[in-house]
């Protein structure tokens, strides 16, 4: 019986996934906290102690850890280095400068810059809509219904 170990793939990297999971997990646990949490109430010195260390804790793991930990993952595990060029598929991305049709060269220290781009916009859209959501909680839409007499006709304004 032939057992596959999914984690030992490679571009598997246990530290990445469990950080970026993690930290995927612990942004979006604020929807049902802010679902519990009257609108109304006031925070007091101590919840709003809790609430900006854990933002904080948020954004240390968003912006620091999960980034590093790609980072660290494409040097050491990918070799994806500045001398290892990113050629791709059928050799359509190779150089000029290398017999190619390309009018730059790429190395796979650029792919792995641009992916860590991808991470940091990823986090600041999840932390945007997260604070936009904490904000508009407990607004309702305007409901469009229009006034009906007695007897259960829309009563219409004339101009």
């Amino acid at each position: 019986m032939l057992a596959i170990d999914i984690l030992r793939w490679p571009g598997m990297n246990q530290a990445f996934l469990f950080s970026f999971i993690f930290t995927s997990a612990m942004s979006l646990a604020v929807i049902p906290y802010s679902k519990r949490r009257p609108v109304d109430r006031k925070a007091t010195w101590g919840e709003a102690m809790v609430g900006s260390v854990y933002v904080f804790f948020a954004m240390f793991l968003a912006f620091g850890v999960v980034p590093h930990q790609f980072i660290d993952h494409a040097d050491k595990e990918l070799g994806w280095r500045k001398d290892k060029l990113l050629n791709g598929p059928f050799d359509i991305l190779q150089a000029k400068a290398n017999g190619g049709n390309f009018p730059f060269t790429l190395s796979y220290e650029a792919l792995r810059d641009v992916i860590v781009i991808v991470i940091h916009v990823y986090f600041i859209g999840l932390m945007i809509y997260l604070f936009a959501y904490w904000q508009k909680r407990g607004e309702k839409a305007a409901s469009k219904q229009i006034e009906s007499s007695s007897y259960g006709r829309p009563l219409v304004k004339k101009a």
